[in-house]
């Protein structure tokens, strides 16, 4: 019985999984009753049913590798070949498809690993305008950026805005040293922390130096329209409302905005109210924006972070039960 599958290669350096002149592709082919046609991103397998199945397995497996590791050499595809072809499954590593992979990162795989985090995922999917609000640690941040970064691989937008408002938090800008750059840098280093932790540096300085990427204060936004980007607006709940406002409508033609928040930690003061949580009430019906809340169970960083917003959880309800 004749058989044919496709298997998708988005998102993958095709050289490093088929090797140079396609060797690691000609291995497989010669092992079994198959053909084996590489179509843009997809491989179309066609051939003897069982065979098929096997050489099927093989490329998952391979797929696994390089995401993993980044890299396949040809050793280790005779070893998955001999494993399937002998029908030796201890030796395999079962694939998982139904976990979502947004970027292979430097430093491995990026997919969302708690529930808040896939719903958050699947809302980015679907929507032009996603705030995601929670507290430290959830991946806010870092999802978005990984987010981005994939759309611009997959050429779905062309140049990838981050931005932040410069809270002071007690200090004047104008009384710090070195020009403005220097002292605005501060507030936008978490953003180029997780551009470091995903992308080489050398590629990373590339694109900043290219204007792909931008990592700018907020205020530098206005009088901008932002078309075929990816805009991302980190530490939100320090917006004011006229801020929020502006930010939101720099929105251009094919572009998409992620906007993340912790409501819970806000540096405003004088008592001006919260954009993040003023546009929540605005907004909340506008189709193709979507909000999406993570809390302590999506915390994936040290599980001291998750233990320490449980207790500020705690110490604040009995503040608010006493005042009652």
């Amino acid at each position: 019985m004749m058989e044919k599958r496709t298997i998708s290669l988005k998102g993958i350096d095709q050289l490093k999984l088929l090797g140079i002149h396609d060797e690691h592709l000609h291995l497989i082919e010669s092992t079994f009753n198959s053909q084996i046609v590489i179509r843009g991103e997809d491989i179309i397998l066609s051939g003897n049913a069982a065979d098929i199945r096997m050489v099927e397995r093989i490329f998952n497996e391979l797929l696994f590798i390089v995401n993993r590791k980044g890299q396949l050499d040809r050793q280790e595809v005779e070893t998955i070949v001999e494993l399937v072809r002998t029908d030796k499954r201890e030796g395999l590593v079962e694939v998982d498809k139904n976990k979502e992979m947004i970027l292979n990162g430097k430093k491995g795989i990026i997919r969302p690993k708690t529930k808040g985090q896939k719903i958050y995922y699947s809302a980015v999917l679907q929507n032009d305008i996603v705030f995601v609000i929670g507290p430290a640690g959830t991946g806010k941040t870092y999802l978005a950026v990984a987010m981005a970064l994939a759309q611009l691989r997959d050429k779905q937008i062309s140049r990838i805005v981050l931005a932040r408002p410069a809270i002071e938090a007690g200090e004047s800008l104008g009384f710090l040293p070195g020009d403005l750059m220097e002292k605005i840098d501060p507030y936008l280093r978490p953003l180029t922390d997780a551009l470091f932790d995903i992308l080489p540096s050398d590629q990373l300085q590339q694109y900043i130096e290219r204007k792909i990427i931008e990592i700018i204060p907020l205020a530098y936004m206005r009088g901008r329209t932002l078309n075929d980007a990816f805009v991302i607006l980190d530490e939100a709940q320090n917006t004011s409302s006229m801020q929020m406002k502006m930010f939101l409508t720099r929105l251009g033609v094919q572009s998409k905005a992620i906007i993340t928040g912790d409501i819970t930690q806000i540096d405003l003061i004088d008592g001006t109210m919260s954009g993040l949580i003023q546009i929540q009430e605005i907004i909340k019906n506008i189709e193709g924006i979507s909000f999406v809340y993570l809390d302590k169970s999506d915390v994936v960083r040290h599980r001291l972070v998750k233990e320490i917003i449980q207790a500020y959880e705690v110490f604040r309800e009995n503040r608010e039960s006493q005042e009652k």
